[in-house]
């Protein structure tokens, strides 16, 4: 009997814990966020934690899950008493502020790559447009700024163009590209091929078309299998920038060349977010306009040494596609100045809470300090003194009535005092 040798269409996901290890963090900095928009949108910054779980549950958290879960990051969120209304309040740590500016930093100085990114994401499109809406829904995936609507769109009119089809329904704004730029419609994998092409030289012929692919730990490859991926890896497809309305895509040659034109688009979707990832929902809403495939999740399992699908967060409802190729050891290879920025929200959620305590004594040490030059020294000789002064007179020695037995002891002491005491 004669096996098959294409590509099952339905497989089961194996498991990566590497990602889904990547994404139990990623649960907790979600949380994070609500709550720090929560408190920086109040007057002062802060907020009073009799208020923290009525305001906590339109976030759609628990009862009681709000104070419980601050207690847990005490490096992000600080619980302190009013002097006045002798209370509990709540707000972020100088830490978390600092993470939050940086952030923004990161975010307006790359800037011009956002534009970038804007521009060859409306050029995936069919018709060159997108719903304004479902911008804005992936718009921290793609690493622009909350107002990019008149930061970016309006701010630009020789690359975008606003305009709306309906003015009596207000999700009916599009955004469109003026002009396509030739230079921008070399995808990321096109750019890994040439630099293949220049190390290996003829020999890279094989990989004309080809993809990476690293599937995960405990993924059974057979040995039909590896044929259809071989035989799948040499088929020609037509670039995601290309115009293909022009094709009679009736034939099975042309299905099979558009499946892999849907890889390669989603491929290249990845490529332009910030962290390489996205869930699967936000690709459904460039479907139509990208020519993807209906049944989304069973096409991606088809490709799990491209893409890995993670079902970790809000609980099991949202598919996180990663680019399995980015990645290595739960880090980005090539990372940006915005994915290090949101990185160190996730090194303070990690961070023990037992080093509160010492932070929190540093930083009144150093206000104690602030104008005298000569305090740490000063404060280490105290501390000396207290120390020595509290040993000699819990044991009594040094004093006048000391045994004589003990005389090689009290000069000892007495040189430890005059050396590191004074």
């Amino acid at each position: 009997m004669s096996q098959s040798t294409s590509i099952p269409k339905k497989q089961l996901r194996i498991r990566d814990h590497g990602f889904d290890n990547y994404m139990e963090i990623h649960k907790k900095i979600i949380k994070t966020l609500k709550f720090q928009e929560l408190i920086l949108s109040q007057p002062n910054q802060t907020l009073c934690v009799a208020r923290l779980d009525s305001l906590a549950r339109r976030l759609g958290l628990k009862q009681y899950e709000a104070g419980s879960f601050i207690l847990k990051f005490p490096h992000v969120f600080e619980i302190y008493e009013h002097p006045v209304q002798r209370i509990l309040w709540c707000r972020l740590t100088r830490r978390a502020l600092l993470q939050i500016e940086t952030e923004h930093r990161a975010l307006f100085s790359q800037l011009p790559d956002a534009i970038t990114r804007l521009r060859k994401l409306l050029m995936l499109s069919n018709t060159g447009r997108l719903r304004l809406d479902h911008i804005r829904i992936a718009r921290k995936d793609f690493g622009l700024p909350d107002d990019f609507e008149f930061s970016i769109v309006l701010a630009q009119p020789n690359y975008f163009r606003l305009f709306d089809t309906d003015p009596a329904d207000p999700g009916s704004k599009y955004v469109e590209i003026v002009e396509r730029d030739p230079s921008l419609t070399i995808c990321s994998i096109e750019r890994l091929r040439e630099q293949e092409y220049r190390e290996r030289g003829a020999d890279a012929e094989n990989i004309r078309f080809s993809f990476i692919i690293n599937f995960p730990p405990g993924f059974k490859i057979g040995k039909y299998y590896k044929i259809a991926v071989w035989k799948w890896q040499r088929l020609p497809y037509w670039s995601p920038y290309e115009d293909v309305s022009g094709y009679d895509l009736r034939s099975l040659e042309a299905k099979k060349r558009m499946e892999k034109r849907a890889v390669a688009t989603i491929h290249e979707l990845l490529s332009l977010t910030v962290e390489k990832k996205i869930t699967l929902e936000r690709i459904a809403h460039f479907r139509l306009s990208m020519d993807l495939p209906k049944k989304l999740k069973e096409f991606l399992l088809q490709h799990q040494g491209i893409f890995y699908i993670s079902t970790r967060g809000n609980h099991g409802k949202l598919h996180t596609i990663f680019l399995r190729e980015a990645y290595r050891k739960g880090e980005l290879l090539e990372p940006n100045e915005l994915y290090l920025a949101r990185r160190k929200l996730a090194e303070l959620l990690l961070m023990s809470p037992r080093k509160v305590n010492m932070d929190r004594e540093l930083v009144h040490f150093q206000r104690r300090d602030d104008g005298d030059n000569d305090a740490p020294e000063r404060i280490r000789k105290d501390f000396i003194e207290k120390s020595c002064g509290d040993f000699m007179d819990s044991d009594g020695l040094g004093s006048d009535g000391g045994d004589d037995s003990n005389s090689d002891l009290d000069m000892g002491l007495e040189v430890l005092k005059e050396t590191d005491c004074e």
